[in-house]
């Protein structure tokens, strides 16, 4: 098998351009990336990632930690993550858990057992001691989905949004509002959403002036069957309905639709839905959103990392990066009946 001296020697270059155009690090012109490229073709050679891991004290590979991979959310941020990793040659080694023994094997054991450049946290709110353990050994981390302390985090404006969804509702006309959220965060390992987005929407009725009902404050499990159940048994209940529905999730959103059809009322005629998202599921059903754009989210965290790497040895300044999210208005809100 031909190796990189004799791709160079065809190429016309050195070895060391030869390889910085294989490997895609370090500046190489057009016109010589080109031959090279051709050459490796031509001669059938295979660029060794182990022997250029010895070489550079690298493993190209990143660690990935999202606490599920068989949600919708989660699979998109993978995509993003690794269409990114892969355009630069790094692999991705994925850990997911959803009890608390598999999270402290995996940040106390695999994590610093395995060889791996650097580190992207999905929804994870490491506490002290678990971030201490991985910059000790030097892993530079991107945290996606809340702010970690002194670590570059990307996340949403989550009290933003939620305000920013309901002032839709009341900029319809609506006053009479309902939430559909998830239980409220109490322990130290998850970051805040649910808390936030309820804060977000209560925000945006006290400044509308908008009476604020608790029994027309409901939590569900952000999936389509307990959005469902839960709004089935809202809107079934004695006393006024709601003409609006604030929904924390897109799969909770298509519940509440799909409750509000079988009890007989319209949407958005009877009852306006409004989402957080922008899963396609959403699409089928008509439903108005704001999506997060999860693949997005996961490709600037591994850009975020692969600058650090290509940059060298430094500390990694600890950026704040805000989600930028798309407002997609489909047929599932309009004006109040009434109004």
């Amino acid at each position: 098998m031909a190796g990189i001296k004799e791709v160079a020697e065809r190429a016309g270059v050195s070895t060391a351009t030869a390889s910085r155009a294989l490997s895609g690090r370090g500046h190489v012109s057009p016109a010589a990336r080109e031959r090279v490229l051709s050459a490796a073709k031509d001669l059938g050679y295979v660029m060794s990632y182990a022997a250029s891991s010895l070489a550079s004290g690298r493993s190209r590979t990143v660690g990935v930690i999202v606490p599920f991979i068989n949600r919708w959310f989660f699979s998109e941020l993978l995509e993003g993550i690794t269409s990114a990793l892969m355009s630069e040659g790094y692999d991705l080694s994925l850990y997911s858990f959803d009890r608390q023994g598999q999270r402290q094997r995996v940040l106390a054991d695999y994590l610093l057992r395995k060889r791996l450049d650097a580190v992207v946290a999905a929804s994870l709110r490491l506490d002290e001691s678990e971030l201490k353990q991985l910059l000790d050994v030097g892993k530079p981390i991107v945290e996606i989905g809340g702010l970690v302390p002194g670590v570059p985090s990307i996340h949403l404006d989550e009290h933003a949004i939620a305000r920013f969804a309901t002032e839709h509702l009341i900029g319809l006309g609506h006053r009479q509002i309902a939430h559909l959220g998830g239980t409220a965060e109490t322990g130290p390992d998850y970051f805040p959403m649910s808390t936030d987005r309820r804060e977000g929407f209560y925000s945006a009725l006290r400044d509308a002036g908008c009476e604020i009902s608790p029994r027309w404050d409901i939590a569900a499990d952000y999936t389509v069957a307990d959005g469902y159940r839960k709004v089935k048994t809202l809107l079934a209940g004695p006393g006024p309905r709601p003409t609006a529905l604030f929904c924390s999730s897109d799969e909770m959103a298509v519940g509440a639709i799909f409750a509000a059809r079988d009890l007989g009322f319209t949407v958005p005629g009877d009852l306006s839905v409004i989402g957080i998202d922008g899963n396609p599921i959403g699409e089928a059903v008509g439903l108005t959103t704001i999506a997060q754009c999860p693949a997005r989210q996961g490709s600037q965290a591994a850009k975020i990392l692969l600058e650090h790497l290509a940059a060298g040895e430094r500390p990694m300044a600890p950026q704040s990066v805000v989600v930028e999210t798309d407002f997609i208005v489909r047929s599932s809100t309009a004006v109040p009946a009434s109004r």
